[in-house]
C-alpha cells in the first residue's frame, strides 16, 4: 500500500509440501491502511483494517484452485456471487504461476 492508496491485497503462496507435492496454496488478504498520530511516543501510527484472508488452495500444481467461505463483496457490485469468486480465482492462479515473486 502505498500513501496515495489505502487499498491492499497481500498474497503469499505457500507450497508445494512434501506430503504432496502438487499442493499449492495462495494466501490472500485484504486491508485497509490507517495512519495515525500517537502523541505520547509522538511517532506516526499505521493500522490495518477491515482485513479479510481468504485461501485458495490447489492440488493439482497450480492449474485450478478453490476458495471457500467466500464472504466479501470483492468486486464491488453490491453483491456476494460467483463473479467475485472468479475472480479470487483468476488472482490466485495468477499469483502462483509466478515463479520469483
Amino acid at each position: 500500500m502505498s500513501f496515495f492508496n489505502r487499498r491492499g491485497i497481500f498474497l503469499q503462496k505457500l507450497g508445494p509440501t512434501i506430503v504432496n507435492p502438487k499442493e499449492i496454496m495462495v494466501s490472500m488478504q485484504f486491508s485497509l491502511k490507517e495512519e495515525g498520530w500517537d502523541p505520547e511516543s509522538a511517532q506516526e501510527t499505521t493500522a490495518l483494517l477491515d482485513s479479510t484472508t481468504l485461501i485458495a488452495s490447489s492440488y493439482d500444481g497450480g492449474q485450478s484452485f478453490n476458495i471457500r467461505n467466500i464472504n466479501k463483496d470483492i468486486d464491488g457490485d453490491g453483491d456476494i456471487d460467483a463473479d467475485d469468486k472468479a475472480k479470487l480465482l483468476a488472482l490466485a492462479k495468477a499469483y502462483a504461476s509466478i515463479a520469483n515473486p
